[in-house]
């Protein structure tokens, strides 16, 4: 394709409706039918990305393959394109002023007075079409963050208004809003929608296609007066009813012909239908499990799991994998004790200890990490969760009492983990971190060989704290072996237990890049080693 066509995203009525899963089950259509696509988050928020933000208030930071912390979404992105996303897929308010700002102070503008429009929204503007004119993709999905009507939206509305009107047919507007179903009366009402286009109408914008959720179907008649008020063609009226999963999305996209409608308004050509032969078959073995199990997530974000996405789908992609269904019992790692562990993990089968940062309910999970260690459960330790593995067998086997991470007690007698060398003279917090992928070997002899079937993997990392190779011989004489390095610092990044059925540490994000079709090779392990020790 000559001409890189653009798609815009955005949403009304409510916040939370999922623009994300909408951009990422249409993207996913439009890949199947041998696009290039790609997916791009618009944040409104003046961070500059995620990382600074507490998983209470945003939910997951995710992490990408070169190193930039971003918006939970693109994990979604990735899950669903089963291909990886980069720094330029996620743009934050704060990540344009400060662009802008030190332009400014450089002199780039040549002292005309710095405003939102044109310098704002001209850099917005250049970071959506950096995706086309670099990357070279058919097609970029730009979703909006926020709703229409917030004022931190309001540049970004803006920016592509402009860019609409400076690309003509090879820009579209796609319109997210909420048909609310009234039970007193028996009836989902339009009132919202209409009133969310009148004020996308108001800044300029007139959506192309509407996608309706709804929690009850939609009837023709109703089609046709959201149609008729808010300027749009009948057939890009689209139902997104509730389902059971949000890996049906794409599905029930194709059978509204949102791929196809999107396709012929750009100009571009149709083609037959997606078959997604591999995702249906996905979606008939997460939905006709033969078998069912219970794993423990422990951690102290529980209460939003959110905090958690990618382990969580990566459940979900591992257990199909399995013909299983995984069920997670969230468990708050600040409210478990010696004498309350076993009552807690009760009718689990296997246990995480999931990533976090703070003293903050790290004692509970060491609690957590020596029940399972014990009693043979098998044991998934991801980043800190490692941390904790190491932590806990430092105290409980090699008797070094007083171990700990430096994080949690910098005066501690056993640094078993220890601050990284070269984050010693670091003093900001955003982005700072050893961040992105990084190669790790494996040991032949291990579980994790077994699992990947290979012996140099190359891993997503977010911390700033190691195992201390002090140490390491202690812990290989007494059982706990380091069986995957990274190649170039010697940094620890897997502990086994090798008499144990199956308890590994990790210090990446494995979660990060399980996806639909390629789920994460530990992951479906762990559960195939669940189900084994299940028996």
């Amino acid at each position: 394709m000559a001409t890189t066509k653009y798609i815009f995203v955005t949403g009304g009525v409510t916040s939370s409706l999922g623009k994300g899963i909408i951009a990422s089950s249409l993207a996913k259509l439009l890949q199947a039918r041998g696009y290039k696509v790609t997916i791009q988050k618009l944040d409104p928020y003046i961070n500059v990305d995620p990382g600074t933000l507490n998983p209470y208030e945003h939910g997951e930071c995710y992490v990408t393959e070169d190193g930039a912390e971003t918006d939970l979404d693109l994990g979604h992105y990735e899950r669903f394109l089963n291909s990886p996303t980069t720094q330029a897929n996620n743009v934050t308010t704060g990540r344009i002023y400060q662009s802008v700002i030190n332009k400014e102070r450089h002199g780039d503008y040549l002292g005309k007075t710095v405003q939102i429009i044109p310098h704002i929204t001209d850099e917005i503007k250049r970071y959506v079409k950096y995706l086309g004119s670099k990357k070279k993709f058919d097609i970029v999905i730009s979703e909006i963050g926020g709703t229409v009507g917030d004022i931190e939206s309001l540049p970004y509305i803006e920016a592509v208004r402009q860019l609409k009107w400076e690309m003509g047919t090879d820009a579209l507007f796609i319109h997210l809003t909420l048909v609310p179903y009234l039970s007193s009366t028996g009836e989902l009402k339009t009132k919202p929608t209409q009133h969310s286009v009148k004020a996308l109408l108001e800044n300029g914008v007139q959506p192309d296609v509407l996608v309706l959720r709804t929690e009850h179907p939609l009837s023709p008649g109703l089609k046709e007066k959201v149609a008729l008020f808010c300027n749009v063609s009948k057939e890009a009226v689209i139902e997104s009813i509730d389902v059971s999963t949000i890996y049906e999305v794409p599905i029930r996209m194709r059978n509204e012909k949102l791929d196809e409608i999107v396709l012929k308004k750009l100009g571009l050509p149709v083609g037959d239908p997606p078959e997604l032969k591999d995702w249906n078959d996905f979606l008939y073995r997460f939905t006709n499990p033969q078998k069912e199990v219970k794993i423990a997530l422990i951690g102290k974000y529980v209460e939003l799991h959110d905090a958690y996405k990618s382990i969580s789908e990566a459940l979900i992609h591992s257990g199909a994998a399995n013909d299983c269904r995984v069920k997670i019992e969230w468990i708050h790692s600040e409210r478990i004790t010696e004498e309350n562990i076993e009552r807690k993990v009760k009718g689990c089968s296997g246990m995480i200890i999931a990533p976090g940062f703070g003293y903050r309910g790290t004692e509970g999970k060491i609690v957590a990490a020596r029940y399972a260690r014990i009693n043979k459960m098998p044991f998934f330790g991801i980043c800190l969760g490692m941390q904790i593995a190491v932590i806990e067998f430092a105290r409980n086997i090699l008797d070094l009492e007083g171990a700990d991470s430096t994080e949690m007690n910098p005066e501690t007698p056993f640094p078993v983990i220890d601050l990284m060398e070269e984050q010693k003279e670091i003093t900001d917090k955003g982005g700072t971190m050893r961040l992105g992928s990084y190669d790790c070997h494996l040991k032949k002899d291990s579980k994790s060989f077994a699992a990947y079937g290979k012996s140099k993997v190359s891993e997503r990392h977010r911390h700033r704290y190691e195992f201390n190779n002090a140490f390491l011989e202690k812990f290989e004489n007494r059982g706990m072996k380091a069986v995957g390095i990274n190649p170039d610092t010697n940094l620890v990044e897997v502990v086994e237990i090798p008499d144990h059925p199956w308890f590994i540490g990790v210090q990446f994000h494995p979660e990060y890049s399980s996806t639909v079709l390629q789920p994460h090779p530990l992951f479906v392990a762990f559960i195939k080693a669940v189900l084994e020790n299940s028996k």
